[in-house]
């Protein structure tokens, strides 16, 4: 089983801004929300720790990994959706006719980046290596995960636009005979203060 972690939150993400290769940290409250997720993943037997190769990923990953008793081991099919010339700045401010022909078009790139397409094909390796076999978590961000849940659900890219993903959110993947299974979703109940 696959366990992908959205990382926790940066200043990017609390202003909501396009986040891709930029690599800022963890804000207080993600450095929480990572020991969050961590805590609530110690006990589930996690065999290994994958993480994008982007601070705010090796931050939260790191967390995990501690507790799981492991080593974070970088895997760049992790890593987030390149948006290239739209990194940085707010969804508003982006042209709206290319905006509708990313949400249209997975094969799509922002000028200077990547398209849906891209990420899927490189998650979905990471999903066919780590799919059957020992817990795994990977640790990534939300366009990568997205891109795994349509993969696994053998879905368009487009279906992504119609799923919200939190951030230090737990999606479960499984499979079975080379099959995979969309097992949890967007869980954030970790979160939730007692």
């Amino acid at each position: 089983m696959i366990l992908f972690v959205r990382h926790g939150e940066t200043e990017a993400n609390r202003r909501r801004l396009a986040l891709g290769r930029a690599d800022p940290p963890l804000t207080e409250r993600g450095n929480e929300q990572a020991a969050a997720v961590a805590h609530r993943l110690s006990s589930i037997g996690v065999s290994a720790v994958y993480a994008s190769p982007l601070l705010r990923a090796r931050e939260t990953a790191g967390k995990v990994a501690e507790l799981a008793g492991c080593e974070v081991v970088v895997d760049d099919r992790l890593v987030e959706l390149d948006y290239g010339d739209w990194d940085g700045r707010s969804f508003p401010d982006l042209p709206p006719e290319e905006l509708a022909r990313w949400r249209d078009d997975p094969s799509f790139a922002p000028p200077g980046g990547e398209s849906l397409r891209t990420v899927t094909a490189r998650v979905a390796g990471f999903c066919a290596e780590h799919l059957e076999g020992e817990t795994v978590v990977a640790v990534s961000h939300v366009s990568p995960i997205k891109c795994a849940v349509t993969w696994a659900l053998g879905a368009g890219e487009e279906l992504g636009w119609r799923m919200f993903l939190d951030l230090a959110s737990i999606t479960r993947i499984s499979g079975r005979d080379g099959h995979a299974s969309l097992v949890g979703f967007n869980d954030t109940t970790h979160l939730i203060p007692d």
